[in-house]
């Protein structure tokens, strides 16, 4: 058995078992790919896919077994490469960042800017997705961190690090009726059409629990998974927006009131997230050190003095 098949057989299960996609995803031909599946099913004296005629439906119960098992064997081979690289070089790589659009647009800039300060030959890349999308992202090792609200932590294979706290401020223009109300609570805002994220984004879950828990049911017009298209459609007059309130800038959005609601939602946890058979490169673990001493427990960015922290 050779890594290689192992290769083929992920890249297949990847590319829905179509053996023309996972050839190019590979930079193989057909033929080799065909070969490789081959040869391990011929290996292991074990059938791995269902078949009508040659082509491959799925996996087989015991193909779903080999499957898990050949991504842990080829995170195992990454990991000693990984320590290989570390010991050669320890200045350059590449790093995966998974995240949502809050965080890739609000979080990671200063994290990010720090972070090239002292690893400049590193090549960061940044793959956004909702919750769901990072968890599998980050399982089947298309990325090296994850880093979102919701999801990671209810995932057994990966290790899910507490990175900060943070809750949810109503936006709406400067004077808007809203702000004269003497004390916002949850009935008021049912009061107003609202606009905020999609379910599964951002703490959605406990967005709607809040309400339903006393019997309320928000009047939510339209719902976004980037915090960009909420302001923009609260500037265009459709309803008062609820975002995160780290996704506030009083640069940009001076236009737009703020009202904090922390008093009204539960906290939400961001976290980090990895595979739990995963070597973290020194780099990986200097990234997730920035994210949590960067980002006070609020969710309010610390800015680091670059001529302190390079002594």
């Amino acid at each position: 058995m050779e890594l290689r098949q192992l290769r083929s057989l992920i890249a297949l299960a990847e590319s829905g078992f179509n053996v023309t996609q996972t050839a190019k995803r590979l930079h193989l031909v057909q033929s080799t790919v065909s070969q490789h599946l081959s040869r391990l099913e011929n290996e292991l004296g074990t059938e791995i896919f269902k078949r009508q005629g040659k082509r491959l439906l799925e996996l087989t119960t015991s193909g779903e077994k080999i499957l898990h098992y050949a991504r842990k064997t080829l995170a195992e081979s990454d990991n000693i490469l990984a320590v290989g690289r570390d010991h050669v070089d320890e200045s350059s790589g590449t790093l995966r960042i998974g995240t949502t659009h809050t965080q890739a647009r609000y979080v990671l800039p200063a994290i990010i800017r720090e972070f090239r300060n002292n690893y400049p030959l590193v090549n960061l890349q940044i793959h956004q997705g909702t919750p769901q999308q990072l968890v599998e992202m980050t399982a089947r090792d298309q990325v090296d961190l994850s880093i979102c609200t919701e999801e990671l932590a209810e995932t057994a294979t990966l290790e899910a690090i507490h990175c900060y706290r943070w809750n949810r401020s109503l936006i709406a223009p400067a004077g808007h009726p809203i702000f004269s109300r003497h004390l916002l609570q949850l009935e008021t805002l049912c009061e107003y059409p609202l606009i905020t994220y999609v379910f599964g984004f951002t703490g959605g879950n406990h967005f709607r629990t809040s309400f339903s828990r006393l019997g309320l049911k928000p009047q939510v017009v339209l719902s976004a998974a980037d915090t960009d298209v909420i302001k923009t459609y609260v500037r265009e007059g459709f309803g008062v927006g609820i975002i995160a309130s780290l996704a506030y800038s009083g640069d940009t959005d001076n236009d737009l009131q703020i009202h904090d609601l922390s008093n009204l939602f539960p906290w939400e946890v961001t976290r980090i997230a990895y595979n739990r058979d995963k070597y973290l490169r020194h780099y990986e673990e200097h990234f997730i050190e920035l994210l949590q001493t960067m980002v006070a427990d609020n969710g309010v960015i610390v800015e680091r003095n670059t001529e302190e922290t390079s002594k």
